[in-house]
């Protein structure tokens, strides 16, 4: 053992484990806000961004359970409440009209358009991002730009196209055209997800021996899960909404989708069923609000993917 030098003191580890441990209990940069600053920036707007996205959905379900005496006469009744309510307009909806047959009617159609959509994309997108090929970037770029083609152009050739091959008035009319406005943007996002998936994987399958066809369903579509959600969400909730093709396409009551035919059925000239018309859209809604639930962490991701990319 060789002595310490005169000027170097021995540590005291008795007065070092002794000593508390200063630990910062902090949240990030929050301690440097006051109570009334967190109220004003982050408080506030926060819950003026709840109340106007919430109060849609509130005076549809008020609208929907109230007397039509109270629906007529704002100035004598409370607007925004109501002391007596009624399930008259929904009974009437549910069981007295074809809602149940366009809720069918609805669902089907997305369905059978967001598939093929989704399908036609997933090839789109892998063709444009991993096979070389001159051009592909212009490529990928003008089936964007079409997507900024307004539906209210389109109808009118299509509704042609449409009515020569015996398409009209038809679920067919739909799930043919819908893909129209579907994949273009479905096959930028799937683009964009694409792109953020490691190349060396499919690098290492074609080695093995694997061909394009199996890296895309073994490998690449696996991987981009969340990306395919979001793309089905996307297209799946403007099948959903869309209204000028259903209304131009769709003539008879029992074809129609609930976005035509509860405006086209609760409607009589200047009279307004709003009892009706809210209970429907209200129900009519449902379907997303639930679908966005059950996947809005896959949707959030899956377009953060796709944007940074």
């Amino acid at each position: 053992m060789t002595d310490l030098p005169a000027t170097q003191k021995p540590v005291d580890l008795k007065a070092i484990l002794s000593t508390p441990s200063r630990i910062d209990h902090s949240e990030g940069m929050s301690y440097l806000q006051s109570v009334p600053r967190r109220m004003v920036t982050l408080y506030l707007p926060l819950s003026i961004i709840v109340i106007v996205l919430l109060f849609p959905f509130y005076w549809m379900g008020l609208t929907a359970i109230k007397p039509d005496e109270q629906l007529i006469d704002l100035d004598k009744f409370n607007p925004f409440w109501t002391w007596n309510p009624t399930f008259k307009h929904i009974h009437k909806l549910l069981f007295e009209s074809y809602y149940p047959h366009w809720l069918w009617n609805t669902m089907y159609v997305a369905v059978c358009a967001t598939v093929l959509s989704i399908v036609a994309s997933v090839l789109a997108a892998y063709a444009i991002v991993r096979l070389r090929y001159k051009g592909a970037h212009w490529v990928g770029g003008l089936i964007f730009l079409s997507y900024l083609v307004p539906p209210s152009i389109l109808f009118i050739p299509l509704a042609t196209v449409v009515f020569q091959y015996g398409l009209f008035d038809s679920p067919m009319a739909l799930i043919l055209t819908y893909p129209t406005i579907l994949i273009p943007f479905s096959t930028w996002l799937l683009m964009g997800y694409f792109k953020t998936i490691p190349f060396e994987l499919e690098e290492c399958a074609l080695i093995d021996g694997a061909s394009r066809w199996q890296i895309l369903i073994k490998i690449v579509l696996p991987l981009a899960i969340p990306g395919l959600i979001s793309a089905f969400i996307f297209c799946f909730t403007l099948c959903w909404n869309e209204f000028i093709y259903a209304l131009t396409f769709l003539q008879s009551t029992s074809n129609k989708t609930v976005p035509v035919a509860i405006v086209n059925e609760f409607v009589d000239g200047d009279v307004y069923r709003w009892g009706s018309l809210m209970a429907g859209a209200l129900a009519g809604s449902l379907p997303l609000v639930i679908l966005y639930a059950f996947f809005v962490e896959h949707y959030v991701s899956a377009m953060t993917g796709a944007v940074k990319e």
